[in-house]
């Protein structure tokens, strides 16, 4: 289960990211309001997976996550670069998570 938690809080991350960047420097309500909420529950879920998983797994995956999940929004929606060195950068960022899940001995 604390798994599950923490692939949440990381998702959660990339919507606080991006609603961040709408916010205009939290000049706009509705933006800064999603920012706020969702970067609350990130910040739980990723609390109680660490009940269970070590520090060091989980904040790695959870920012692992955001990080990769945050470029992929800004190439995929905002029409950010994705040029083959910033590319190459997500894809050795995605095999820093799958190495820390293999290597992970907790729940």
């Amino acid at each position: 289960m604390a798994w599950m938690y923490l692939v949440l809080a990381g998702l959660l991350e990339i919507v606080w990211a991006f609603f961040m960047k709408k916010s205009a420097g939290f000049t706009l309500l509705v933006p800064s309001a999603i920012t706020i909420v969702t970067m609350i529950a990130s910040f739980a879920l990723l609390s109680i997976s660490m009940k269970t998983l070590p520090l060091g797994t989980a904040y790695t995956i959870w920012t692992g996550i955001g990080a990769v999940g945050a470029f992929a929004v800004g190439v995929i929606v905002l029409g950010e670069a994705a040029n083959p060195m910033r590319l190459l950068a997500g894809a050795l960022i995605v095999a820093g998570i799958v190495l820390m899940k293999l290597s992970s001995t907790a729940a």
